[in-house]
C-alpha cells in the first residue's frame, strides 16, 4: 500500500506544527464551512436525516447479538430511533485480540497512511457528523461543525503526528562496537516498539468526537487495537468515524475489527466490564471524576483521563472592563456552559477592579456581567445558536436547585429557539457568593452557572483559585490584570497548580477554546485529569521499547 506517500507531506507539516506550536489547521473551518463544498451542508443534513429511525448498518464488525440505541435530541426532546449492532463484550475482545496480531505487524508508515486516509473519509462527512453532534449533544450548529469536524480531525492528526515521531525517535537496529584493548566486543542490536494490546476509549455526552478521537488515533498509530465505547446519549458521531476507519482497513486488506464500536445503554452500561477485562491494557476516559478515579485505580492498565474540575476567573485590573464583561458573558453562554473549559468561579476583590478610569466595584462588575448576558440572550439572531440546548436533564435540574438556596443576581430562564420549539434550553444563572462559602463553589457545577465570589484581595483570589485547582482540579483559568507583577504571580501560582491561564482575553477569543497543535488540553498535573492532548507521554505510555542483541557476524 502506498497511502503513506500520499499523505507524507501532510504528516511532515503536522510534526513541524507540533514543534512550532503556531497556528496550524489541516482541516480549517475558515473562511466558512463552504470551503468543503457549496452543497456539503445540505448533503450532510440529508445524510444525517437518512439515519433517523433506522439501523446503522455501515459497521463492518461481526458478532452482533442484537440492535440497540437510546439517543434523544435535546432540540426536539424526541428519540432519534437509530439502532446500532450490540456486540457482547467477550466477542468484542475476541475480535480485537485476533485483529491485534495482524495490526501490530503492519509497518509504522502503513499504519500512518491508513489512519490519514481514514481522516480524509471523515472529512467528507463533517456536515453529517455536525448534525449528528447537534442532535445528540445540544451544541449549536456552528460549534457542532467545528468541534466534531475540523477541530476533532486536527486533534486526531496531532495524535498521529506525535505518535509517528515518538515511534521514529530511535533506530530499529545498530552495530555496536566497543573497543576492549586487544579486541572489540561487537554486537548487532535491534529495538522494537511493542504495543500494549487492546485499548478502550470511553466517550462523553457533550463532545463525542473531539474528546474521543485523540485517544482512538493515539492507540491505533502505536499499533494497539481499539474498542470505542461512546456515551449512550451520543453514539452517531463516533459511529460514523469508526465506519470510515473500518472501511479503509478493509479496502487495504486488513481486519476491520482493528477498530470496533461498542454500544450500551444507561440501564446496562458495559464500561466497567470492558475496563476490567484482563485483555484490555489501555483506557481513555472523559467524564465524571468518580468513575475516572476508579479507572485510574485499576491495576495493569495504562489509563488516560479527563475528569471534572473547577475553572476560575481572577479579576484584578483591566484597560476596558466593558470588553472584559462582554468576553466573559459570551464564554459563560457558549454551549450553555457545558464545556469542560467553561468559567464557573469569578473572583472579584471586595475593593473592586482597577481600571484607568478608577475602581469598578464588585456590584458594578456584577451588573455589567448581567447586562452583557441579558443583551446576548435577548438577541434572537445569536442567542439560540450560541447557547444551544441542554444535553442532560440533570444539568437543567441543577439550575433550579441552586437558585433556591443562594443569592441570585440573575435568574436562569428558558430561551425560545425559532427552529426547534421544544428545545431544552436554559440561560445562565448568576449568584453572589462569599469567600467563606467554599461548600458551594468548591466543586464543579456543570452547566450555565456563574458564581461571583467576593474576596479580600487579588492575592486572596489567586490563593483560592490555586487551592481549588490543586484539590479539585481545573482545566482552564481566566485572568485580567494590567499589572506585570500581578500577571507573573498568577502565572506562577497557577502553573504550580498545573492550570493554564488565559490572560486579558477580549474580542473573539475565549478561555473555553483550545487549539490543536498549540494548546495542551488538560495538563495531567491536577485532579481534572492525568493526561494531556497531546504531549509525548500521551503516546509513549501506549507502547514499550524492547531491545534484542546478539554477537555480530563479522
Amino acid at each position: 500500500m502506498d497511502l503513506f506517500n500520499k499523505y507524507k507531506k501532510l504528516l511532515e507539516e503536522a510534526i513541524k506544527a507540533v514543534h512550532e506550536r503556531k497556528f496550524f489547521a489541516a482541516f480549517p473551518e475558515q473562511p466558512s464551512p463552504k470551503i468543503y463544498g457549496e452543497d456539503a451542508d445540505e448533503e450532510g443534513r440529508k445524510k444525517y436525516e437518512s439515519h433517523l429511525g433506522k439501523r446503522f448498518e455501515e459497521l463492518l464488525q461481526q458478532g452482533r447479538a442484537s440492535w440497540g440505541g437510546s439517543e434523544q435530541s435535546p432540540y426536539l426532546q424526541e428519540p432519534l430511533n437509530i439502532t446500532y449492532p450490540v456486540t457482547p463484550v467477550d466477542t468484542l475482545i475476541a475480535n480485537s485480540e485476533k485483529a491485534f496480531e495482524q495490526w501490530r505487524k503492519i509497518t509504522l508508515e502503513d499504519r500512518a497512511g491508513i489512519l490519514l486516509e481514514s481522516l480524509e473519509g471523515v472529512k467528507n462527512r463533517f456536515f453529517e457528523i455536525a448534525y449528528a453532534t447537534m442532535h445528540t449533544t445540544g451544541q449549536g450548529y456552528m460549534m457542532a461543525f467545528q468541534a466534531s469536524g475540523p477541530h476533532a480531525a486536527d486533534r486526531a492528526l496531532e495524535a498521529i503526528a506525535v505518535g509517528y515521531e515518538e515511534l521514529s525517535r530511535f533506530p530499529h537496529s545498530a552495530f555496536w562496537d566497543k573497543p576492549m584493548g586487544k579486541f572489540n566486543i561487537q554486537l548487532e542490536k535491534e529495538w522494537r516498539a511493542v504495543p500494549k494490546g487492546i485499548g478502550v476509549v470511553i466517550g462523553c455526552s457533550t463532545f463525542p468526537t473531539w474528546n474521543s478521537v485523540p485517544g482512538l488515533f493515539a492507540d491505533l498509530i502505536t499499533a494497539n487495537t481499539v474498542i470505542a465505547k461512546p456515551h449512550p446519549g451520543a453514539v452517531l458521531p463516533m459511529a460514523i468515524v469508526i465506519a470510515e476507519i473500518q472501511k479503509v482497513l478493509k479496502n487495504n486488506g486488513l481486519d476491520p475489527h482493528i477498530c470496533q464500536l461498542a454500544i450500551d445503554d444507561n440501564a446496562s452500561l458495559i464500561s466497567k466490564e470492558l475496563a476490567e477485562n484482563d485483555k484490555v491494557k489501555v483506557i481513555d476516559f472523559t467524564g465524571n471524576s468518580e468513575f475516572g478515579a476508579y479507572l485510574e485505580g485499576l491495576k495493569g492498565k495504562q489509563v488516560f483521563t479527563e475528569k471534572t474540575g473547577v475553572n476560575s476567573v481572577i479579576l484584578d485590573s483591566a484597560d476596558d472592563i466593558d470588553k472584559v464583561a462582554a468576553n466573559l458573558s459570551f464564554a459563560l453562554c457558549l454551549y450553555s456552559g457545558q464545556m469542560c473549559t467553561a468559567p464557573q468561579n469569578f473572583y472579584v476583590p471586595e475593593s473592586g477592579v482597577d481600571t484607568p478610569n478608577g475602581k469598578v466595584t464588585f456590584d458594578e462588575f456584577a451588573q455589567k456581567l448581567k447586562e452583557n448576558i441579558q443583551q446576548l440572550i435577548g438577541n434572537p439572531k445569536a442567542a439560540p445558536f450560541v447557547l444551544g440546548a441542554i444535553q442532560n436533564e440533570k444539568t437543567y435540574k441543577r439550575l433550579s436547585d441552586i437558585e433556591r438556596s443562594n443569592k441570585v443576581l440573575l435568574k436562569s430562564t428558558t430561551l425560545e429557539n425559532p427552529m426547534f420549539k421544544n428545545a431544552r434550553t436554559a440561560t445562565p444563572v448568576v449568584l453572589e457568593v462569599e469567600a467563606e462559602d467554599s461548600d458551594l463553589y468548591g466543586k464543579e457545577l456543570f452547566g450555565p452557572i456563574a458564581l461571583l465570589i467576593k474576596t479580600k484581595s487579588t492575592a486572596h483570589s489567586i490563593q483560592l483559585a490555586k487551592d481549588l485547582a490543586i484539590s479539585q482540579g481545573a482545566i482552564s483559568c481566566g485572568a485580567y490584570t494590567i499589572n506585570p507583577e500581578v500577571r507573573e504571580e498568577i502565572a506562577d501560582q497557577m502553573a504550580l497548580a498545573a492550570t493554564p491561564v488565559s490572560f486579558n482575553l477580549t474580542g473573539a477569543i475565549y478561555m473555553n477554546q483550545n487549539a490543536g497543535f498549540s494548546d495542551f488540553h488538560v495538563t495531567g498535573g491536577n485532579p481534572a485529569g492525568n493526561a494531556s492532548f497531546t504531549n509525548p507521554e500521551y503516546v509513549l505510555r501506549r507502547f514499550t521499547w524492547v531491545g534484542h542483541r546478539e554477537p555480530a557476524r563479522v
